[in-house]
């Protein structure tokens, strides 16, 4: 068999002997690289460095410093965890690989009990499986193989899994004699995973954190936000119990043709917290003026605005709702990032002085003009619009800097009810492979961009990291600050946005830079049964959406 070739950069790669590892490439090219190479990008999809060159082909490789590094260096260490855990705990245990949280890994061992001794055997066993360097293999084996190698380890939440997959073949990994299937390539050997740290916490969980795509070289400090953390495991301790925990589990609903039920409970969930927020409001309406709502893109932070107003209705509190947009500055005093581009994620792009200024006029019952920024124009200006308060109405605003106390600098905390926002998804693909937050709100926001703006998937992808920026920059660092937590998540709405979702996703051309991520989001939402639309209540946040929602009123005009 003749040499092959590679394309890398602006050069040639050339005389490889067929049956190569990418890694032996990547060796040549690591000087090019501030940090390790851990994965590449060959032809048109992510690849693990075991994988063999054979033909012509163009590559490019991904180190720690980005996005897609970062989950490969996540998703390998998982795998280690996994295997360590084999190793230390009983055979009938498993570990739960559940979330993420603030910079580390929600876990648990299920089946046996444990102590922080046992976390600390489980990370020297880690350890000494680093020291080793083992390879981490990839295989394609038959769909009734792979079932009936993880039945006969007593492995059914894989088992159930691939029930409601299509694919012939499935994707095994495999790392010091245990298979596991994981959705994305891997390292090439535990070498690699070197940097990561175990925190045991209680009731048989841990945390285990390792390095950020921005800082490679060091372990993220973990910062246990309590309240997220108490709203996460509810949610997932509520699933347990209505037996609803993992894809499957909702999948088989849907061959039983009883979707329905499923809907009814978490859009009942969903409500229920805010109806339980509108009644501690109540308690405190003497003192509660403002209610501040701030979460990261695609939370559902309007419709839950519009359903708390609703529900303090139903507590006799009138609510008005302002928004931040109009107090943007003027376009000669915006500030711009780093790139030269106006800055609109900035709080210096917030007149906080007029937003103040209006905000304790009404609260003393005085009648304020509402501002107008025109984005056209970039000018803001003051309407003929005006607003009043009586003495128990409150105020809501949502925005990216709600929860920041510099926004509302002028009024006490005492009069102010903050609540953060997300889509905390407790739904697990299987025991070892979990569904970010984060792609949650991404396939949201592809579906809602283009429904409303017309933007197609491939740029609301290549825009994303600014979004999850601004998120990373001015939000999560004050949810400590939050009064509640309100999770916005539907255990079902990827199976609707699902149909929604994958043409938009499937329109994205082979030669784009969003392609891989594409397939990648594609992949995950195999795993979901699709769901007709028609399910979802008209008044749900999911309809936010895709749309065809209820017009909300303005509880105040009734």
């Amino acid at each position: 068999m003749k040499n092959v070739k590679l394309k890398y950069k602006n050069r040639y790669i050339d005389n490889i002997v067929p049956g190569t590892k990418l890694f032996e490439i990547s060796k040549i090219v690591q000087d090019e690289y501030k940090y390790p190479i851990v994965g590449a990008k060959l032809g048109e999809f992510n690849v693990g460095l075991n994988t063999e060159i054979n033909t012509n082909n163009k590559v490019e490789f991904y180190d720690l410093s980005t996005t897609t590094g970062n989950r490969i260096y996540a998703r390998s260490l998982e795998f280690l965890v996994t295997v360590a855990a084999k190793k230390v705990i009983d055979e009938t245990s498993d570990i739960l690989i559940n979330y993420s949280l603030d910079n580390g890994i929600f876990c648990e061992i299920t089946g046996q009990r444990i102590t922080k001794i046992t976390i600390q055997k489980i990370e020297e066993v880690m350890r000494e499986m680093v020291q080793r360097q083992i390879p981490y293999q990839e295989m394609y084996v038959d769909r009734f193989e792979a079932i009936n190698y993880f039945k006969k380890h007593h492995q059914m939440d894989k088992v159930e899994n691939l029930r409601f997959t299509t694919n012939k073949t499935i994707t095994l990994h495999s790392l010091d004699g245990v298979y596991d299937n994981f959705f994305g390539p891997l390292v090439y050997n535990t070498g690699v995973i070197d940097k990561f740290k175990i925190i045991y916490l209680k009731e048989n969980s841990f945390i285990i954190t390792y390095p950020g795509q921005n800082d490679p070289n060091h372990i993220k400090e973990y910062v246990h936000h309590k309240q997220t953390f108490d709203t996460y495991k509810a949610y997932q301790e509520w699933g347990r119990l209505i037996g609803i925990s993992t894809v499957s589990d909702l999948n088989k609903l849907g061959t039983e043709s009883v979707y329905d039920s499923a809907v009814d409970l978490f859009e009942a969930h969903y409500e229920d917290q805010l109806f339980e927020v509108s009644k501690k409001i109540k308690k405190e309406e003497d003192r509660i003026k403002i209610i501040l709502i701030a979460g990261p893109s695609s939370s559902g932070k309007t419709t839950t605005a519009n359903k708390l107003s609703l529900y303090l209705k139903v507590q006799g509190i009138t609510s008005y709702r302002i928004s931040l947009d109009d107090y943007f500055v003027d376009r000669s005093k915006m500030p711009k990032d780093e790139n030269g581009n106006y800055d609109f994620a900035s709080i210096k792009a917030i007149d906080t002085r007029l937003f103040n200024d209006n905000l304790n006029k009404l609260l003393k019952g005085e009648k304020i003009k509402i501002p107008h920024y025109d984005f056209v124009s970039g000018e803001n200006t003051i309407t003929d619009n005006t607003l009043q308060i009586k003495e128990n109405d409150v105020i809501i605003v949502e925005g990216i800097h709600t929860l920041n106390d510099e926004l509302t600098k002028s009024i006490p905390r005492e009069n102010k009810f903050k609540i953060f926002i997300s889509p905390l998804m407790h739904l697990k693909i299987d025991n070892h492979n979990r569904v970010h937050t984060t792609d949650v709100r991404k396939i949201r926001r592809i579906v809602r961009d283009n429904r409303t703006r017309g933007t197609k998937a491939e740029d609301t992808l290549k825009m994303w990291p600014n979004v999850d920026k601004e998120a990373r920059e001015n939000i999560y660092p004050y949810q400590d600050d939050a009064d509640e937590v309100i999770n916005s998540s539907l255990g079902y709405e990827l199976n609707v946005l699902r149909t929604y979702a994958e043409p938009l996703l499937y329109g994205i051309e082979s030669s784009s830079k969003a392609y891989p991520e594409a397939i990648r989001l594609i992949n995950l939402l195999r795993n979901f049964l699709p769901i007709t639309s028609e399910i979802v209540p008209k008044d749900s946040v999911l309809r936010e959406f895709i749309g065809g929602g209820i017009e909300w009123k303005e509880w105040y005009k009734w």
